[in-house]
């Protein structure tokens, strides 16, 4: 009669164990609902192109102090670009005055958001395929239109720093030719009158 009912005590738990761990997998095995969408939710969606239209690298982009929409980058290969709605579209604003495509540099004056710097031919050295350029050019009106202003044989420029006090006093980091000696490796001052040649200020 004991050996019975420790038989039916050893039973009964057998059972509830295998009833809760048959539950447990139930909940565990839910798979999720499949959403499905109406398809004419999507008729009115499109593709579109939001630029560059030009590729490419970049080493050169900078905001504009008191316009925190307004940036500027400059392309290896395309240019200078700017967006004024921080950066939802932009627009090319070197092609139709730029001799040089390749850019290394760009700077805003801190005393005057109209005046920009814009140092031409990448400084990023890569082998045979580092672009050059042809110089500095400036824009007194915000990138509107722009005036090549010298350093021709300067190639690469990789920073360009505007005095915070005086739009026009400029120092350039030139690294002139990537594969030879050459005088233009340099730091220079650059007053706007100041052209290239032996007139560079170290």
């Amino acid at each position: 009669m004991k050996s019975r009912s420790i038989l039916l005590l050893i039973l009964s738990i057998a059972i509830v164990n295998i009833s809760h761990a048959q539950k447990r997998k139930k909940k565990g095995s839910t798979s999720a609902a499949t959403i499905t969408y109406d398809d004419s939710l999507y008729n009115e969606m499109a593709w579109r192109n939001i630029g560059p239209f030009r590729g490419g690298r970049s080493t050169t982009s900078t905001g504009v102090i008191g316009q925190p929409l307004t940036y500027y980058f400059g392309s290896v290969g395309g240019g200078v670009w700017k967006t004024e709605d921080a950066g939802i579209s932009w627009k090319n604003i070197s092609d139709k005055f730029f001799n040089a495509t390749s850019i290394g540099a760009i700077s805003v004056a801190e005393s005057d958001p109209n005046v920009i710097y814009v140092g031409t031919g990448e400084a990023c050295v890569r082998g045979v395929m580092t672009s050059h350029g042809d110089g500095v050019y400036k824009s007194t009106d915000a990138g509107k239109t722009w005036n090549h202003i010298g350093l021709e044989n300067t190639m690469h420029i990789s920073s360009i720093r505007i005095d915070p006090g005086n739009p026009d006093i400029v120092y350039v980091a030139a690294q002139g030719s990537a594969y030879a000696p050459t005088p233009d490796r340099v730091v220079i001052n650059l007053p706007m009158e100041v052209k290239p040649g032996p007139k560079y200020i170290l």
